[in-house]
């Protein structure tokens, strides 16, 4: 798609000719919009017309900032005049504590109920739309000491809402905070109990869902519209993941592409079928894929390093068969995903601020790593706006880099807050959701 290395702002007519790629949620308007996690066509990069700010800090360039109800770590998604956030808080009361007898276990189980909340705020004032609290009840098993019980990101086709907290049940609104229906898909048996963060996404009038697990995993799709079974498929040699899927079309049909500890596969959007496979990824493969030109991107980083590059028109399971367009096995992230700008493909090193760039057409290594110096540790994905690269730390800080040949450092921007949700870019604002507070980033 981009022939030069080092391309740098997206041109309008090419980020068009990308956003034809992956299957939008269906309305004209949702390039304007952040309408699901890593925005409106599920790669981290924002529409032409985004221009968020290049400096803040706690005290220049903060529009608003409210506080949220409990803690949680979902990406909140943007359309017309509202941003809606998902968050579990903590009551009072009281509940026996389920029973965990897996020594290995680094959690314990909440004995608290929680109150599983939905927001929607005013973008301009940050006022409080309306709230929803979709249900009350006491986690089944404990989380991991960096994961909330609340962080799978929300989702929305323009008409509907569709608010994930996994074992809790999902939940579909209507923009105005009026309830359509509720799922339940059972209790999730993630690895050491360190919790969950599902976040489904939209293939048409299918809402897909990658339910992996440390036993009886699955993925399925339900109609948007009444939340009913359309089709569901066991993923039995599959383990906990918490990625999310890609929804992409090719040669006329939707598919999905989804990561996975034992094969990255690609499924048909409408019935579920199983198209390829691709083995080579590592534990915990949390990093949700990419689409650059006919290929799917699929990577993963915890205790070993996996790129593959997978063509989409691939067929059956191509495990060790040469049909990869490339493949590496150095640098890869653990829990951030990474992103492209033009054929520049972006990922960081473990949960590190160590930078690779290679080209995403041959898996050439276009510099050597280098440091995002300030940013520390990151969980949340990077985004892509007005030509520029934003990286956002699990302290709080942002480093924003010029997207050119040298990758020039435009700022270091810090907010003194744990942030483990991803960037969201739309029109002249910049929101970063922490772990209790959710800002507003204006010029």
């Amino acid at each position: 798609m981009y022939s030069h290395p080092f391309s740098t702002i997206l041109p309008l007519a090419a980020w068009a000719v990308l956003t034809s790629c992956p299957v939008q949620v269906g309305f004209a308007d949702a390039s304007e919009n952040w309408p699901q996690w890593r925005g409106p066509t599920a790669d981290g990069i924002a529409s032409p017309s985004a221009k968020p700010p290049l400096k803040w800090d706690v005290k220049n360039n903060v529009k608003w900032i409210v506080s949220l109800p409990g803690e949680g770590t979902a990406t909140p998604i943007v359309w017309g005049d509202q941003i809606f956030v998902a968050s579990a808080e903590k009551t009072s009361r009281k509940s026996p504590a389920p029973v965990n007898n897996d020594e290995r276990a680094k959690t314990t189980p909440d004995e608290f109920f929680y109150r599983f909340l939905v927001t929607s705020f005013d973008r301009d004032s940050g006022k409080q739309k309306w709230q929803k609290m979709a249900t009350e009840q006491v986690p089944h098993e404990g989380k991991h000491e960096t994961n909330t019980y609340a962080a799978g990101s929300p989702i929305t086709d323009g008409e509907r809402l569709i608010v994930s907290f996994g074992s809790r049940g999902f939940f579909c609104y209507s923009l105005n905070g009026d309830f359509i229906w509720q799922v339940d898909l059972g209790d999730m048996r993630t690895r050491f109990g360190w919790g969950e963060a599902v976040t489904p996404v939209l293939a048409g009038d299918l809402l897909i869902i990658n339910w992996d697990q440390e036993e009886s995993s699955f993925i399925t799709a339900l109609d948007k519209r009444t939340g009913k079974q359309v089709w569901k498929v066991d993923r039995p040699d599959e383990v906990t993941s918490w990625n999310t899927p890609l929804v992409t079309l090719f040669n006329g049909k939707s598919i999905v592409v989804v990561n996975g500890t034992n094969r990255s596969r690609a499924y048909d959007a409408k019935t579920g079928e199983q198209l390829w496979a691709c083995g080579g990824q590592t534990t915990n493969a949390i990093p949700s894929p990419l689409r650059f030109e006919d290929t799917a991107i699929c990577m993963s980083g915890y205790r070993a390093a996996c790129v593959n590059a997978i063509p989409l028109d691939s067929k059956g399971d191509i495990t060790d068969k040469g049909l990869l367009k490339w493949s590496l096995n150095k640098g890869t992230p653990y829990v951030p995903s990474p992103i492209l700008s033009g054929n520049r493909l972006f990922f960081t090193a473990g949960n590190q601020d160590i930078l690779s760039c290679v080209d995403a057409r041959t898996g050439k290594v276009l510099f050597d790593p280098k440091r995002l110096t300030g940013v520390g540790s990151l969980y949340s994905s990077a985004v892509v706006a007005n030509g520029h690269l934003y990286f956002t730390g699990r302290e709080g800080t942002t480093v924003v880099l010029k997207d050119n040949e040298n990758l020039d450092v435009v700022s270091v921007n810090s907010l003194q807050d744990a942030i483990d949700a991803s960037p969201v870019a739309v029109g002249n604002q910049l929101f970063l959701r922490s772990w209790t507070k959710l800002y507003c980033l204006q010029e």
